[in-house]
């Protein structure tokens, strides 16, 4: 039998230069969609990329960069590093800069002669022609351009708009100008129109300026992420130390870092000791201390001391890299509510053609005497006024900001779909292990008895019992009291006890360290203080460890999972912002209550299978839950991929935060709280600002129209029309800035 290999696509973001405005992005977005071996297409019109996944064996970039020029914009298909595209960027944003002063500044005398000075000089008209062709034809030239590549494959975009409007008005006015016995041997005075034409120009390339550089800032987290990287890194190779870039460095190479070094690759410290600041990955403020084998990550700061380091993972697969990849990728991304905006923005560009059409044709048949003067004055306000850019800019932007400021605060948004769908959550389900506790058993509680006078001397020979068993639970008495300090002795005998404990001979005194049915089977007295400590611990859901001689018990231990620092304060934070909160554990009824019972969680489930979390998602969901499942294991990616919006703890495992929509890397609950209120906070901008796109659009089209003149007699300039299209997109991408003060 013929077996067919499934296609392999690859998803590559490309930056685009030359999109203008919403219909730019519908038509690159229909174009590359409609190519033979392209998946799917992603334009986001705000952080001017598309995300592209394509099957290599049936089309290549090239081509994909050619579709791409056939509608009058470029593709960069070229690797780019972060220096390139920014330098692009702020030449691209400089040479804008330029052609918005220089058509300002022409555009001045030609509003002045225009609007005072008309019939003053003779000459004004030809002045104002020598003013205003240099705006048009060099400072307007890319909505020219733009606009004649749209129109060899029957579409139009904003350029056209501008296009239109100012081309029709220049075109009248140099009619005008050279034969103005035309219109006056008709008793009709030959206006011109130099001032509009001029003044939108400058108007509209002046609110180009602003939303673009505003755009920038929206994409700072990006850059600040960036900036992380080191670009020299100093290594021990051959016995020497040499400086080499960032890019020249390989897994196996020896790192060395001197104090106040940002930290070039992901590694294992084989030398020295230091704190690293790791804020840029937890968001955590205090350094954390850093010695032999443990891990550093790029990006991070050393402290004061040095460290030596063997690089494990260096360029595109270090923890900042995956990071910035993360953070680009659903940045590019496009919400649901998007892809309506985009069906929308693809149709109104035509809508509005068809609107500034009936408009000249109505004041052309109704306008009484000055019926050529209030047609042409309409449509062009029409044409300039309807610009879409503020509806293409709504909802990338607060994306942008709202992908940007969780980066920032060490909460990771895989996707936008996953930051929209996170504001209606009402029910949200926590893993017990590793999500509400450490998942480390660690020693919480130790209960002397009231006669032990030689403490420090049973402290180490307790310590030393345990350093020789293998048991988890001897790991964290081991763990406790190596980081106290304390030193081992070496016992004359050693024994295990299965499912009891262990024993020890030291001095030749006989020790014991397990269980309380050890201790009856040995005959060991234990007195009821004792009893009764190990009764509460036990009640509150811990594992009890007796210490004794052969004779009596002389401490209880109790060793736990504890629950993570901030743990009750997250629960607390979802309850305050009206979730309901339910802990799913594959634990005992009696560990879960008392885990539940100190963080607050009114709802728990215990003895749960992976499958059973994954069925208890689909039980709220079929309740009309919108669930939200918190996690760090491999048990918890089936309710993960299961539920609404799935989160993932960042010192989880990978199978975890690959599924996962959102991943934090604090593992703080109180994050999981904070994720929900900047999915709230973004949705609410999205929502304002396309409230005021389609509020401008609806309102400020009619009056363009001339819908007030019978009643006013308001005639809509179409100079104010091109300053209110530039405030419209202004204002939207300031009201997706705010994100960045939530």
């Amino acid at each position: 039998m013929e077996t067919v290999a499934e296609t392999k696509y690859q998803k590559k973001t490309y930056p685009v230069e030359g999109m203008t405005c919403a219909s730019c992005a519908a038509s690159i977005e229909s174009m590359l969609s409609a190519t033979p071996g392209v998946e799917e297409a992603n334009v986001n019109f705000a952080a001017k990329t598309v995300q592209v996944a394509f099957d290599p064996e049936v089309v290549n970039q090239e081509q994909l960069r050619d579709t791409v020029k056939e509608i009058g914009f470029d593709m960069l298909v070229e690797q780019q590093t972060a220096e390139e595209l920014e330098e692009r960027q702020e030449a691209a944003l400089a040479q804008l800069k330029f052609k918005t002063i220089v058509a300002a500044v022409l555009a001045f005398p030609v509003f002045v002669i225009g609007m005072f000075f008309h019939d003053t000089f003779t000459w004004g008209n030809w002045a104002m022609l020598a003013l205003t062709t240099p705006v048009l034809l060099w400072a307007g030239q890319r909505f020219f351009v733009g606009a004649w590549q749209q129109a060899k494959h029957k579409r139009a975009n904003m350029d056209t708009l501008v296009a239109l409007s100012t081309g029709i008005a220049f075109i009248f006015s140099v009619f005008n100008t050279v034969y103005p016995d035309f219109f006056q041997s008709r008793n009709l005075d030959p206006h011109v129109y130099y001032e509009a034409v001029a003044v939108i120009i400058a108007f509209i390339l002046l609110g180009k300026y602003l939303e673009e550089n505003a755009k920038d800032r929206s994409s700072a987290a990006i850059k600040k992420l960036m900036g992380l990287q080191p670009k020299t890194v100093r290594v021990i190779r051959n016995n020497s130390e040499a400086e080499i870039s960032l890019e020249e460095v390989i897994v196996g190479d020896r790192v060395v870092l001197l104090p106040g070094d940002r930290v070039p690759v992901d590694g294992e410290v084989v030398a020295g000791a230091s704190y690293v600041d790791e804020s840029m990955l937890s968001g955590e403020p205090l350094p954390v201390q850093k010695k032999v084998a443990d891990m550093v990550f790029a990006g991070t700061i050393n402290q004061k001391g040095s460290l030596q380091l063997i690089a494990r993972k260096t360029g595109g697969e270090t923890t900042l890299a995956h990071i910035i990849r993360m953070v680009q990728e659903a940045q590019g991304s496009k919400a649901p509510v998007q892809r309506l905006v985009d069906k929308i923005a693809g149709i109104f560009v035509p809508v509005v053609l068809g609107i500034a059409l009936l408009t000249f044709a109505v004041w052309f048949i109704v306008g009484g005497q000055a019926h050529l003067t209030h047609a042409f004055i309409s449509m062009i306000s029409v044409l300039v006024i309807a610009c879409p850019c503020a509806l293409g800019l709504a909802t990338p932007t607060a994306i942008m900001v709202g992908v940007g400021r969780g980066a920032e605060k060490g909460i990771l948004i895989k996707d936008a779909e996953s930051l929209e769908r996170a504001h209606r959550v009402n029910a949200v389900l926590l893993d017990k292990t590793g999500t509400i506790t450490t998942g480390k058993p660690a020693v919480t509680d130790v209960v002397w008895s009231e006669d032990v006078t030689n403490k420090e001397a049973l402290e180490q020979i307790f310590y030393s019992m345990e350093a020789q068993s293998e048991h988890p639970i001897a790991q964290a008495v081991y763990t406790f009291y190596k980081e106290a300090g304390k030193k081992t002795l070496h016992p004359l005998t050693f024994s295990s006890i299965t499912g009891l404990g262990i024993e020890a001979e030291f001095n030749g005194t006989r020790y014991l360290a397990g269980n309380e049915k050890l201790l009856r089977q040995e005959g060991v007295q234990v007195s009821p203080t004792l009893q009764q400590a190990a009764t509460r611990l036990q009640q509150e859901a811990k594992t009890a460890i007796f210490f004794s001689n052969h004779a009596e018990a002389i401490a209880v231990f109790a060793v736990s999972d504890p629950v993570k620092p901030g743990a009750a304060e997250g629960v607390h934070a979802l309850t305050e912002a009206g979730l309901e909160v339910y802990m799913l554990t594959g634990d005992n009824a009696q560990t879960a209550a008392a885990v539940a019972g100190q963080v607050g969680v009114a709802h728990y489930q215990a003895e749960m299978l992976p499958q059973d979390k994954a069925d208890f998602v689909k039980k709220l969901q079929a309740a009309g839950k919108t669930v939200a499942m918190v996690g760090d294991g491999i048990n918890d990616a089936q309710a993960l991929a299961t539920a609404d919006v799935s989160i993932a703890m960042g010192h989880g495992t990978d199978v975890a935060m690959d599924v996962a929509g959102i991943t934090l890397m604090r593992s703080d609950l109180r994050q999981v709280a904070a994720a929900v209120k900047l999915s709230r906070a973004t949705v609410q901008t999205i929502r304002q600002n396309l409230f005021w796109a389609f509020f401008y659009n609806v309102i400020c089209i009619p009056v363009a129209a001339g819908l007030l003149y019978p009643f006013t007699g308001f005639l809509l300039n179409p100079m104010i029309a091109g300053a209110a299209m530039a405030l419209s997109s202004v204002s939207v991408v300031g009201n997706s800035l705010r994100l960045k003060n939530k």
